[in-house]
């Protein structure tokens, strides 16, 4: 009985395994490139598509928006020696095209990391000071 091929949910775990893996592989390349606009950059995740031709590599930076522009520049003058080290480190058939992006989630954590901050909780308002409980 030969065995079925193809998509489905049990390809799951396999891209998954292969995402992390990714991301390992990036962030120890990245640790041992001397290359200062990446000094504050963290690789935060890998998305492969599923015939693992193509990777979206997600990161973030310290420096915040202003500093996107530059780590672009930094990944696409490394994207050779990073998918050269997929390729001696990763057990892969081909190694994926990578490209770049900023996490969007990230941001958005920050984001509303700062709103909150500058909200007044609804009880602060109410202190009085005068430690009367109004009972």
């Amino acid at each position: 009985m030969a065995r079925r091929r193809g998509g489905g949910a049990r390809d799951f775990p396999r891209t998954a395994r292969v995402n992390e893996l990714l991301r390992e592989i990036i962030g120890e390349t990245l640790e041992r490139i001397d290359d200062e606009r990446l000094e504050l950059v963290s690789v935060t995740g890998v998305v492969v598509n599923p015939e693992l031709t193509d990777a979206m590599v997600h990161f973030s930076s310290l420096g915040g928006e202003e500093d996107d522009a530059a780590i672009l520049e930094a990944f696409a003058d490394l994207r050779v020696r990073l998918q050269a080290a997929i390729g001696r480190q990763a057990r892969l058939r081909r190694t994926p095209e990578l490209r770049f992006a900023p996490d969007s989630g990230v941001r958005t954590g920050e984001r509303v990391e700062r709103l909150l901050a500058t909200l007044e909780s609804p009880g602060e308002g109410a202190v009085d000071g005068t430690g009367d409980d109004g009972a």
